[in-house]
């Protein structure tokens, strides 16, 4: 199977499988908005800094919160 055939395969797929809120905002091309949604999915994969707005941290819980002090 080729790239492009599994590519084609994979966007009809996501056309087929829209979201409430993806369909909710309607599209005449389902196929185009899956291929939109695809590709900036893609992008994100590659780019874990891509995406809009978002802050990877990677810390332990030990890192997020202060340990409670049992009383003496």
């Amino acid at each position: 199977m080729s790239d492009e055939l599994s590519d084609q395969d994979r966007v009809a797929s996501r056309a087929v499988h829209l979201l409430p809120e993806e369909r909710a905002a309607g599209s005449d091309d389902p196929e185009a908005q899956a291929r939109a949604i695809l590709a900036e999915s893609d992008r994100r994969e590659a780019d874990r800094n891509a995406a809009p707005d978002t802050v990877l941290e990677r810390r332990t819980s030990e890192e997020t919160v202060t340990p409670i002090e049992p009383p003496d």
